[in-house]
């Protein structure tokens, strides 16, 4: 019933027939590429429920529900060369074949090769279709998709039905801490059928009566009184009265009927039941926070050391400072993020393309190349407004002109290296820097005026680049005085 439930949902959606669906729903073979030496064939496939992937396993005791990861984890899906795995273990595969399944937690990126450059693009298709449509449900349908998602979790025997055990394991899935002997007396209450377990309508009153919320309902009495449903007018007082809502009137109340009452009964007749009532209060209309304030609402007009700006420090790590991984996705998590100034801790690298590391440490290196591109791919993807690139360059002359390449040929006309036209007494905003890119670093000192000649502020060394500075010499001391591990006499 759940995963027909999901279909009928698609079939509204006008996906049911897509032929990038259907492709999922058949599954395929996939090659799983984890290093230049391990690619194994499994086989994935999108299950009925259209919100789960089966991935096939070769590991002994592996149980059934690890085999399975949720769409709603996927973070993002690309094609192509577009992480560092395939970029550096799959460069003997055409791009077309490529794709990628990035999660929204710290578990590692799913690279895959698909058999034809067609197999790839239904399932890079078909899950962002997937994808889309589960952000456009409406507040009932995520709410019956989250429970049904964990009633599957919970279903052991996999028979559409929940035993009052099974129900036990779900509300431990929804961190739920109940008391057995009233869990019990809902579950009798829930049990219409008679049949000592719960389906499809049952499951789900069973899980409003435990999550009945009793403030909730005494303000529905309140703003109800001695009726069942809210009229437009109640409706109206409460959204005046109680929510403070400056475009309080019948239009506002009309639409918020439309377009959360569950019942079309009562929106027929104008009327919001207590069920539309709770959908509008999880919907964001009914937050306390403005929806203006949802956007940048303030002055983006003034200079840009008005501001207070979004920084990142060490942003090439993913873990600890001294033994972790850098790497380029984790500029992409802090752009994302809506990070606007990140740092790139330069040194010289073989083959004088310089790298980035955190330095005198054991820190994995990265090209600085790969993460410009990096960034020119994701650096306006939460925000138009400027980002800051603050380098912390260790690099020789030599490389130092690599960079200065690498800079202009990957980001382009993204890089701001001009002043901007007719802005000469200040500096410019975020509003006049919008899609730009800006460098900040420290000049060489053969680049700066003679002693005597440029004033005080040739010799100047901010107190960012002190902090650097001590911040490496902490470092280095830290290595140096790491205890080293010895091998046991007894082996």
């Amino acid at each position: 019933p759940w995963a027909k439930r999901e279909l009928l949902t698609l079939r509204h959606n006008s996906l049911q027939d897509d032929e990038d669906l259907q492709a999922l729903l058949k599954g395929s073979q996939l090659l799983k590429v984890k290093s230049s030496s391990w690619r194994r064939e499994r086989f994935y496939k999108l299950q009925e429920d259209c919100k789960t992937i089966w991935q096939e396993s070769r590991k002994v005791m592996r149980t059934p529900e690890s085999q399975l990861f949720s769409i709603e984890d996927i973070q993002e899906v690309r094609m192509g060369h577009r992480t560092e795995g395939l970029e550096k273990f799959a460069r003997d595969v055409p791009e077309d074949r490529c794709f990628s399944i990035v999660f929204k937690d710290q578990r590692n990126t799913l690279d895959l090769i698909a058999p034809s450059p067609a197999d790839a693009q239904h399932w890079v298709l078909g899950l962002h279709k997937i994808i889309h449509h589960s952000g456009s449900m409406d507040q009932r349908q995520k709410l019956q998709h989250w429970i049904h998602s964990c009633l599957r979790k919970a279903d052991k025997n996999k028979d559409n039905k929940m035993s009052f055990k099974e129900l036990q394991n779900f509300l431990k899935e929804l961190n739920i801490q109940v008391d057995d002997s009233y869990a019990r007396k809902i579950f009798r209450e829930c049990d219409h059928s008679q049949t000592d377990s719960l389906e499809d309508e049952e499951i789900e009153a069973f899980y409003k009566m435990l999550t009945q919320r009793v403030e909730i309902d005494r303000t529905f009495a309140e703003a109800v009184g001695s009726g069942e449903t809210l009229s437009v007018d109640q409706l109206v007082t409460f959204l005046q009265h109680q929510q403070r809502e400056e475009a309080a009137g019948p239009a506002l109340a009309l639409s918020l009927i439309e377009r959360y009452e569950p019942s079309e009964t009562a929106k027929a007749q104008r009327q919001m039941t207590k069920d539309g009532f709770l959908m509008y209060l999880l919907s964001a209309d009914g937050s306390a926070f403005s929806l203006a304030h949802r956007r940048v609402y303030q002055d983006m007009g003034q200079p840009l050391s008005h501001y207070l700006v979004s920084s990142s420090h060490n942003t090439y790590l993913l873990e600890d400072q001294l033994a972790g991984p850098s790497s380029t996705e984790a500029y992409i998590r802090a752009l994302c993020k809506g990070c606007r100034c990140l740092e790139l801790d330069c040194w010289d690298g073989p083959n004088q393309e310089p790298i980035i590391y955190h330095g005198y440490t054991f820190t994995s290196k990265i090209l600085f190349c790969d993460v410009l591109r990096a960034i020119r791919d994701y650096a306006f993807k939460a925000s138009p407004y400027p980002v800051i690139l603050s380098l912390e360059n260790h690099c020789t002359l030599e490389q130092q002109r690599v960079m200065a390449r690498h800079l202009h040929a990957i980001l382009g006309p993204m890089l701001l290296n001009r002043p901007l036209d007719g802005i000469t007494n200040s500096l410019p905003s975020p509003e006049q820097l919008k899609g730009k890119i800006l460098l900040k670093g420290k000049k060489l000192g053969g680049l700066l005026p003679p002693a005597g000649e440029g004033g005080p502020e040739a010799t100047v060394v901010s107190d960012e680049d002190e902090a650097a500075e001590m911040e490496d010499e902490a470092v280095r001391s830290r290595v140096q005085h790491k205890p080293k591990c010895l091998p046991c006499p007894n082996h």
